[in-house]
Parts: C-alpha cells; sequence; structure tokens
C-alpha cells in the first residue's frame, strides 16, 4: 500500500478520534497520524497519500488549527498527491453549514493539483446545504458525532475498505 498520513485538526477530540479509527483500519503506525496544529508543509512531502480531516465551525467556518495553517496551503503543490478527505459537522444544528470545512480543504488541495479521491454518498444524511457536495456526493466520508454517532464505526470501515481497494 502507498504511504499515507492522515492529517486532522480538532477542538473537541472528535476528529482526531475519527482519524485514529481511520488509521487503525487502514493498519498505519501512530506516527502516520498527525495532528495538523504541529505539522508543516514538508511533513506532507514525506507520503504519497494524504488523508486530510477537520470539523466544520460555525457559520461553516475551518476548524482553528487548519484555519491558521490554510495560508500555507497557498503556496503548495500537491501534483503527483493522491488526498482523501473526511469531515465531521452537525447535521442537525448546523444543517445549512454541514462539512463545509471539508469543502473548503477539497477546493484547495485540488486547485494545488492533488488527485482526490474517496468521494462518499450524501444518502443517509438530514442537511439543507453542504460546500463539501459535488455532483450529488460529499468529496469525502461524511461523519456527526453529536446525531449519528452509532455510524461512525460502520462508516469508517467502508470508507477505508473504498481507499484501500483505490490504492
Amino acid at each position: 500500500m502507498n504511504n499515507i498520513g492522515i492529517f486532522w485538526g480538532s477542538e473537541t477530540g472528535n476528529t482526531q478520534v475519527a482519524a485514529e479509527m481511520i488509521g487503525k483500519s487502514l493498519g498505519l503506525p501512530s506516527s502516520n497520524i498527525r495532528n495538523i496544529a504541529s505539522a508543516t508543509l514538508d511533513d506532507f512531502a514525506a507520503f504519497d497519500v494524504l488523508i486530510i480531516g477537520t470539523s466544520t465551525w460555525g457559520a461553516g467556518e475551518l476548524q482553528s488549527d487548519w484555519d491558521s495553517f490554510f495560508p500555507k496551503l497557498h503556496g503548495a503543490d500537491f501534483r503527483g498527491k493522491t488526498v482523501a478527505f473526511f469531515g465531521l459537522g452537525d447535521q442537525v444544528i448546523y444543517a445549512d453549514y454541514f462539512l463545509d470545512a471539508m469543502g473548503i480543504l477539497y477546493d484547495e488541495f485540488a486547485a494545488r493539483g492533488a488527485t482526490i479521491m474517496g468521494a462518499w454518498p450524501d444518502e443517509g444524511y438530514e442537511y439543507s446545504y453542504s460546500r463539501a457536495v459535488r455532483d450529488g456526493v460529499f468529496v469525502g466520508l461524511a461523519l456527526d458525532a453529536d446525531n449519528q454517532d452509532d455510524l461512525t464505526a460502520s462508516r469508517v470501515t467502508t470508507w477505508a475498505d473504498q481507499l484501500r481497494r483505490s490504492l
């Protein structure tokens, strides 16, 4: 399997837990799972495949550590990198902004030449709008630890299997 690095940002710990679940499902060592708060662009260079995880805050905003890191992405070149995304959000209270941060990061990595993989169906979710939906599917794994936490483990396993087959 290609060399995979998972980069996550989390306020409450839910995104970190999801990152660790994904890493375990893919058989990755814990050293390949990194908090974006202490990461650099050079850390991305060590991996062929990047899995990017974020939660969405407020009215569709990036998680604070990703917000701080985001300007560094503007000069990056991700040609030759394969990138997959996972996002956490609350589809009930923030139905108009569900997983917007994942969509923001998707747009930035795609604009920098990354090959994107890991789209996820939007069936089984109730939301009004999401910047993370393209052509009727989410750009990555959609998780809602607030309202559908009981589905997280099975979604992670299914998505990880999908990624493994694609790699």
